[in-house]
């Protein structure tokens, strides 16, 4: 519990501005659209993992939180081999799960997005 469990690293990471994600081919928009995040306390900013957190999952009830953006941390002890989970709804409150996850989950949205 507190384990630092990924950080925004720039060398394989990105962190692209509103505008900058606006100047790009449609192709690379949409990429963005599906893979992408809003950073959580500043809304024009999208972030892009380029390492093992672009693996990250959705869990209503997570075992990392990233209520600070550029780093996650563990909730409580995780076991070894134990999937790293994140709460979608705590990075946007607008983004909703793929049909298949739809049914799996019960709601189309992430249980705190009202956030």
């Amino acid at each position: 519990k507190g384990t630092q469990v990924w950080r925004f690293e720039p060398t394989l990471d990105r962190a692209l501005r509103a505008g900058e994600v606006q100047a790009l081919p449609p192709a690379a928009r949409a990429f963005l659209d599906r893979y992408a995040y809003v950073h959580p306390d500043d809304r024009t900013i999208y972030m892009l993992d380029g390492d093992h957190g672009r693996f990250m999952n959705h869990a209503d009830d997570p075992n990392t939180d990233y209520a600070q953006g550029y780093a996650g941390f563990a909730v409580r002890d995780i076991a070894a081999g134990e999937e790293l989970t994140c709460d979608y709804g705590q990075f946007y409150s607008s983004h909703e799960f793929l049909p298949s996850l739809t049914e799996k989950f019960g709601s189309a949205k992430p249980k705190d997005a009202s956030k």
